[in-house]
């Protein structure tokens, strides 16, 4: 899972979100929708998945219109389906159920047939001293690799 070429990260999900699970999911695109992806035209920042009627949908995922494609165009920020098992979207419907969790896209890539996947976790929110625990880390490994790095010069 989460294998092919990588066109788009949310790497603000990793920032905001504790990402429990991922799941892979094809999605129901047009084809100047695809076109713009592979050009890398692809905003995942703010969107989210819900399961409606044991369907699942993702939200506000921008997909720049394609140039070339005039009448062909649809909505750039309109809902698309998602493509998973019954049994997949029932178990992700038992963990947003439960109280904290969503689902937040992650990556989207191309895999080696040449369709468009989505990566999606199953997400529970991160408190302000969390991400600050977290920046904490990041700030102390930064440190440490430095501090190699200058002994490693020395000898």
């Amino acid at each position: 899972m989460g294998e092919g070429k990588a066109i788009a990260n949310n790497k603000k999900a990793y920032h905001d979100y504790f990402i429990e699970e991922t799941y892979e999911a094809g999605i129901v695109l047009t084809g100047t929708e695809v076109k713009s992806i592979r050009m890398g035209k692809i905003n995942l920042k703010d969107s989210y998945a819900e399961v409606n009627n044991g369907e699942i949908f993702i939200y506000n995922m921008h997909i720049s219109p394609y140039e070339k494609g005039n009448i062909f165009n649809v909505d750039p920020v309109r809902k698309r389906k998602l493509l998973m098992h019954k049994k997949e979207i029932a178990k992700l419907l038992g963990y947003i159920t439960q109280q904290g969790y969503t689902l937040i896209p992650t990556k989207l890539y191309i895999n080696q047939r040449g369709l468009v996947k989505l990566q999606i976790g199953v997400a529970k929110g991160k408190k302000l001293y969390d991400k600050r625990d977290d920046i904490a880390k990041k700030e102390a490994n930064r440190r440490i690799q430095q501090e190699l790095k200058e002994r490693q010069k020395s000898y």
